[in-house]
């Protein structure tokens, strides 16, 4: 891929926000060509949607939990992790599925309204999957950062101040 592409990328992953016009300045093109960029890095399925990060702590309405499950399953013949990881995915509840090393297969990330919810899912949807062997559950306590992102931290600058 074109380096003024992969730096594209890493600005729209930085700030997706970013106006085109800021966007081609950095990069030294046009704005137009910027545009043309994005539209064909969207149509190619390497720019998949755009994400708002929130800090829900910060809201009244902080009603969800968070967990991270271990899940260690058979893979099938043929099809490895990918079928059960796929179904795993189409479950609204789930917000990141990654395959793993270690000592298990699957990391699912899930959000739910209580840790019951999270117990039901978990009990009710996830381990009666076939192919899963076993599942350890995870709860989220705080989040420090996410996505590049510190939760919490205040506007004040924090570097060190260099005298003579």
């Amino acid at each position: 891929m074109e380096e003024v592409k992969v730096k594209l990328l890493h600005a729209l992953e930085q700030n997706q926000r970013i106006s085109t016009r800021t966007l081609a300045t950095m990069l030294n093109v046009t704005e137009k060509e910027v545009e043309e960029m994005i539209r064909e890095l969207e149509e190619a399925k390497i720019i998949l949607g755009y994400v708002t990060l929130i800090d829900w702590e910060k809201t009244r309405n902080n009603n969800s939990v968070t967990a991270i499950i271990d899940v260690k399953v058979t893979p099938q013949r043929d099809v490895g992790f990918d079928v059960i990881a796929e179904r795993i995915c189409r479950f609204p509840e789930v917000k990141n599925v990654y395959l793993m090393s270690g000592g298990y297969d699957l990391s699912v990330v899930i959000e739910g309204t209580s840790m019951k919810q999270v117990a039901f899912f978990v009990a009710e949807k996830l381990a009666t999957l076939e192919n899963v062997q076993s599942t350890t559950t995870h709860f989220v306590l705080k989040k420090y950062k996410k996505d590049g992102i510190i939760f919490g931290e205040d506007s004040k600058d924090r570097r060190l101040v260099i005298s003579p």
